[in-house]
């Protein structure tokens, strides 16, 4: 965790929303329960929602309380406590009622020295709309910051525009464009082992690593959000931002310092070394599926035409992807020749975000049934990392050897709950500290690679590949690694 900020004012756009009360809210009482939050800190929630402050902390008290620990005496004073520090203002981001812009600025009127936080926990579309009202109610200090949710538009040319009118308001380094998978222990452990450690860096390349796979797997579907998803799809909601962090993070050089700028330079050049694929390349390195009814835990369940939602399906919706594969290569020196498997999909027969480092087999084996060594780092459900190498079976007579596990568990070696990623993150937003976020050269250099693989899947008449709710994904995704002799990891993590 960061050093413990100066007091600050946290304004949360959309703080009556589902991220709100599901992540941000449950994410800053446990900063508080820590002794993170400094006195006087306060959360305003903004919203349409019409509440005053009794309002929304009895809207708090009753949807967050049962979501965090409030055992004892000393966590319900921590819970009072972080219940004081809650605000609302009702406020129309148009512009046309500035009455609720005034609200909030009689609110932080005479807190101007404080650090101010903007996080924008709504559509992409109200980023920059929001920071223009803000900037005219006079809201917007030197010691303002914004935090910008992703995704960040739909494709490049919608990301810049974001940009640009996010960056009319604030300068780059007052921008926080938030990942939350960057927060995740796992991935912190990824560059503490690979920088930290100095076993590994001299096999961290292409003469020993055969492949890398990143999957993430979600057993849900879009129940309810269909509308949303029709227009996102998994190669915006996920691949661009989340599975790419993950690649930068696996394949970056390693940086001169752990500082501000110089992981953030290393991830860039890692976006900027991805070979393009473009035209027909498309069909052959990538895989986009849509689940259809199935089995899900022991239940039977729609395919996603058939979700509930207020609206019938459309056109849109028969070509979305809920499923994405695809085969990327950096081209550097370090992993030329190197396949980058990425993954994600919904309805997947489990929970599961993990990277995994495949190693190559030993030059000339003496021992049959011996097989390639692999690293797993597992961000979701249990964090932690497994080192799998080969070992003799106990026993006399014939060596037989077996592939076992060395691991590292975080809630079995750590003591203490492993703190969730938004912890991490809006700690870091209140200390100043950007490492963990992306740059805008960094946003755009992700779009820059998929935009091409978007525009020839929305051109092609060719509807996604169905895969039934409760299976791996796509024929497709395996034959894609089944081309070179390879195949997915499949461990079921329960």
């Amino acid at each position: 965790m960061s050093e413990t900020p100066k007091t600050a004012d946290l304004i949360v756009f959309g703080g009556t929303g589902d991220l709100s009360m599901r992540k941000l809210l449950p994410a800053l009482y446990h900063c508080d329960r820590d002794g993170l939050l400094a006195p006087g800190t306060r959360i305003i929630a903004m919203s349409r929602g019409g509440l005053d402050d009794a309002d929304f902390r009895g809207k708090v008290d009753a949807e967050v309380r049962s979501s965090v620990p409030v055992d004892d005496a000393g966590d319900r004073g921590v819970w009072q406590r972080f219940l004081d520090r809650l605000h609302h203002v009702t406020i129309d981001i148009s512009g046309e009622d500035p009455t609720g812009w005034q609200r909030l600025g009689a609110l932080l009127a005479g807190h101007e020295e404080r650090d101010r936080v903007f996080y924008l926990a709504s559509p992409p579309m109200t980023f920059g709309p929001f920071c223009r009202e803000a900037n005219r109610a006079g809201l917007v200090t030197p010691a303002s910051r914004v935090v910008l949710e992703k995704p960040l538009g739909r494709d490049l040319a919608s990301a810049r525009h974001i940009n640009d009118e996010v960056g009319e308001i604030f300068h780059e380094r007052q921008i926080f464009r938030i990942d939350h998978y960057l927060g995740k222990e796992t991935v912190q452990n990824l560059l503490v082992l690979r920088f930290a450690n100095a076993f590994l860096e001299p096999i961290w390349n292409s003469l020993w690593i055969d492949h890398v796979q990143i999957t993430v797997a979600e057993t849900v579907g879009t129940p309810g959000r269909r509308g949303y998803y029709d227009h996102a799809g998994a190669l915006r909601d996920m691949v661009q931002n989340h599975l790419l962090q993950l690649l930068c993070l696996v394949a970056m050089e390693p940086p001169a310092r752990n500082d501000r700028e110089s992981i953030r330079d290393e991830k860039v050049k890692v976006l900027e070394s991805l070979r393009p694929i473009t035209g027909s390349e498309v069909d052959r390195f990538t895989v986009r599926g849509q689940y259809t009814a199935g089995e899900s835990g022991g239940v039977q369940v729609p395919g996603y035409l058939d979700e509930p939602d207020g609206t019938p399906p459309t056109e849109a919706s028969h070509r979305v992807e809920t499923f994405a594969a695809i085969r990327a290569e950096v081209k550097n020196w370090r992993w030329a020749g190197v396949p980058f498997y990425l993954r994600t999909g919904k309805r997947m027969p489990y929970r599961c975000s993990e990277i995994v480092i495949q190693f190559k087999d030993v030059p000339h084996s003496i021992f049959p049934g011996s097989a390639p060594n692999r690293l797993v780092l597992r961000l979701q459900p249990s964090e932690g990392i497994r080192l799998h190498i080969m070992a003799k079976e106990p026993g006399a007579g014939e060596v037989a050897l077996k592939p076992v596990p060395l691991s590292l568990s975080f809630a079995e070696t750590f003591s203490g709950r492993v703190p969730d990623a938004y912890e991490r993150l809006l700690m870091d937003v209140l200390a100043g500290n950007p490492t963990l976020f992306m740059r805008r050269d960094e946003v755009e250099a992700a779009w820059r690679w998929i935009d091409p693989i978007l525009r020839e899947w929305e051109s092609q008449s060719m509807l996604p590949e169905p895969y039934p709710a409760g299976t791996s994904g796509p024929a497709g995704a395996h034959e894609l690694v089944d081309r070179s002799g390879r195949a997915w990891h499949e461990e079921d993590p329960a």
